[in-house]
């Protein structure tokens, strides 16, 4: 496979991937739609999905208490936090089988953004959370990657 035949799908693939929301349940259909062969749409999407993990786990805590700082951005930081919480309610029982489940259901709401936050604000170090938010990317990955296919349908 020339995989340089592939580059402009393999940017958009990726950076459809790192965006918060989207993460790969919007990657992995975009990267197949635009002509990826399906494990590579999977392989950059998950890619992408993880490259803002590390940023996420090691910077938040200090992005949200400059952020809290200002009148106008406070309110939602902490709104935003506080929905991380509830969130991680889960993983603060399970601590890495409840950040693995949280990351690998394929849902808005779940996915790489919100378990590296979660991660964060519970004190995980990126050395136990990476891991095993990509296993959950990972699994989360292969999900999408079957619906994408036809191979799971919801519907049938």
């Amino acid at each position: 496979m020339n995989i340089t035949i592939y580059i402009k799908e393999i940017f958009w693939t990726m950076l459809v991937s790192a965006l918060p929301v989207a993460e790969l349940r919007v990657g992995i259909p975009v990267g197949i739609a635009h002509g990826l062969p399906p494990a590579l749409a999977f392989f950059c999407a998950v890619l992408g999905n993880l490259l803002p993990v590390p940023f996420i786990v090691l910077l938040v805590r200090q992005v949200f208490a400059w952020l809290k700082k200002s009148r106008r951005l406070g309110p939602p930081i902490e709104r935003l936090e506080r929905r991380a919480h509830l969130k991680g309610s889960m993983v603060r029982r399970y601590r890495l089988w409840g950040l693995l489940v949280l990351v690998a259901i394929p849902l808005p709401g779940t996915g790489a953004w919100t378990g590296a936050l979660v991660a964060a604000l519970l004190d995980i170090r990126l050395r136990q959370a990476l891991p095993t938010i990509a296993a959950g990317v990972v699994i989360a990955g292969l999900l999408v990657l079957g619906v994408s296919l036809g191979v799971i349908s919801f519907l049938a």
